[in-house]
């Protein structure tokens, strides 16, 4: 069973991933892999909006689209992690790998 510190580390990682690599001494498997989800999570995030700003630019619906869907996508980890489960991120989740 996960304690409430790593939950928290975990959760903390979807929010801005350099955190929990910084203050945490001690990383268990599931936090790594939570922090992995949320560096593709934010890669992801900037690589899609720089991309759909360069081709449509910045007021489109595909932009707005591509936002709400990195949202849904940040409150799937945060619930995997609630329930304390190592389960990728739908569509990105296995694109690649940073932290083992």
């Amino acid at each position: 069973m996960k304690n409430d510190g790593e939950k928290f580390w975990a959760i903390v990682a979807y929010v801005f991933f350099p955190l929990p690599l910084i203050f945490v001494k001690h990383k268990s498997p599931f936090l790594n892999y939570h922090i992995n989800q949320g560096i593709i999570l934010m890669a992801v995030s900037i690589a899609g909006q720089f991309g759909i700003w360069l081709l449509f630019g910045w007021f489109s619906f595909l932009a707005g689209l591509f936002k709400l869907c990195v949202v849904i996508l940040f409150i799937i980890g945060i619930i995997n992690v609630m329930k304390k489960r190592m389960k990728p991120l739908p569509v990105i989740g296995d694109l690649f790998t940073v932290i083992q």
